[in-house]
């Protein structure tokens, strides 16, 4: 995993081209040698027929032909401003399209300068649960696919249509499988010519209080309809949350639905202004292999969750600037479900994890020294911290406005901590490089963190 992972996710349309057969690559090339250029790794986004439930994106020569590639039609029989997936000739278009690309991947991108590519974004409609077309209306009435049925243990149900087997949910369910179904052949045909992993991204529903379909864009991977997902797109790799909800229980409710044993957590999008900064530990708290803030370089009147006076790259460049030296060693214990993090929350000034013989305790706010001088809190949530388990007793600690301090999960043992060792420095591939070692006067009351980005290999005796 590249610092790239973290803070290169690029934002590009990558679809365009205004002559059908003719396909320029000049903004996909330009892009690959910038980031050869700085050392960083891409993930592309295809922008085909979906873009933020709309066809905006597509071609010219696709829009001037609205009667061979329509939008979908909505309950009341008038068209709605977002494509349909029921539509064989915008299939074929964008399947010959991405395949065209990921070819040119494979031919120019020797070097995998691009790691991973998104298929659509956030894919669904608003306005309309469902496309109510002749189309879609006959495919509504024929039998539920038996791999649906066989992915949600309906088997009973073999032979009913979507309205017989889903009844109140029928209508939402068919537009997810329609859109999952549709963008999983656009992955499939791209992975035969270049198999790279892919994901698709989800414009969210509220992961606590949902209201009903149709007050969120439907059809998309919310988290309501993954297994639908997962049977009818089993090309995709990932599915995706972009999570723009600046409430902590929600944030930490979608970042729970999204990591599964068959889905591995990726944020690709989340709010850019600096509150979000310290919700990168809770997502690295539940095993994230990505997440990226959009839309930092651009000011307040460009981003309605960015305040006026947020600067979000400072926040943001002290939590990469943390976890930058020590992310192949993040990556690897949370592969090995060795590392815990967490992420400040409002009016709660302590946390604890779990490790087994000790428990890690995160008081946060600014670091103090001597007895009951303990953190209480930041005056904003901004504080994070993240530990991982190296050896017996060893571990990686990092964070930021914050103290860690360590000791026995059994308290009746009457066991006491001691620092046998504290050492600061960084991983260089796979070895720490210790740079100083911290002594009592450092580490008597704790390990305390700042704003500079600190890692810390700490050995434990109990005494």
């Amino acid at each position: 995993m590249s610092a790239s992972f973290f803070n290169q996710h690029q934002k590009f349309p990558v679809s365009g081209w205004s002559e059908q057969g003719r396909f320029d690559t000049t903004i996909i090339d330009a892009l690959i040698h910038q980031a050869r250029d700085h050392n960083v790794r891409l993930v592309l986004l295809w922008f085909g027929t979906w873009k933020n439930g709309s066809s905006h994106y597509m071609p010219l020569w696709m829009k001037a032909q609205p009667e061979r590639y329509p939008r979908l039609t909505g309950k009341a029989g008038l068209p709605v401003d977002s494509p349909s997936p029921n539509v064989p000739a915008t299939l074929e278009a964008d399947t010959r399209a991405f395949r065209a690309l990921m070819r040119h991947l494979r031919e120019a991108d020797a070097s995998h300068t691009v790691i991973m590519v998104q298929v659509e974004n956030e894919a669904g409609a608003w306005n309309s649960i469902r496309d109510y077309s002749p189309a879609a209306k006959a495919a509504f009435e024929q039998p539920v696919p038996s791999a649906l049925l066989d992915a949600l243990s309906l088997q009973a149900k073999a032979g009913g249509d979507w309205q017989a087997v889903f009844g109140p949910d029928a209508d939402e369910f068919f537009h997810a499988w329609s859109v999952a179904h549709f963008i999983g052949q656009v992955a499939a045909a791209g992975k035969a010519e270049y198999p790279l992993p892919m994901y698709a991204n989800a414009a969210l529903r509220d992961p606590i209080a949902p209201g009903p379909a149709g007050t969120y864009e439907s059809g998309g991977p919310t988290d309501n309809v993954l297994a639908i997902w997962k049977a009818a797109a089993p090309a995709l790799d990932v599915l995706s949350p972009d999570i723009y909800l600046n409430e902590s229980a929600k944030y930490r409710r979608v970042l729970e639905l999204y990591s599964r044993p068959d889905n591995p957590l990726f944020v690709p999008e989340t709010g850019g202004s600096a509150w979000y900064a310290h919700m990168l530990f809770a997502a690295l708290g539940k095993g994230a292999v990505g997440w990226s803030p959009f839309g930092i370089d651009r000011g307040a009147e460009g981003n309605a969750s960015r305040k006026p006076d947020d600067d979000p790259l400072a926040p943001l460049g002290v939590n990469f600037g943390i976890v930058r030296p020590i992310m192949r060693e993040v990556a690897r214990l949370n592969l090995e479900g060795k590392l815990q993090a967490v992420a400040e929350d409002k009016d709660v000034p302590v946390q604890t994890m779990n490790l087994g013989f000790w428990t890690a305790t995160v008081s946060f706010g600014a670091p103090r020294f001597g007895f009951g001088t303990e953190p209480k809190g930041n005056a904003e949530p901004i504080g994070g911290a993240l530990v991982g388990q190296t050896g017996d007793d060893e571990f990686l600690v990092a964070g930021h406005a914050c103290r860690v301090d360590f000791k026995a999960s059994d308290a009746s043992s009457k066991a006491q901590r001691e620092f046998l060792r504290v050492e600061e420095g960084t991983f260089e591939n796979g070895v720490f490089r210790p740079i100083r070692i911290l002594n009592g006067d450092q580490t008597d009351w704790g390990l305390n963190f700042g704003s500079p980005p600190v890692a810390l290999r700490v050995r434990l005796r109990a005494y």
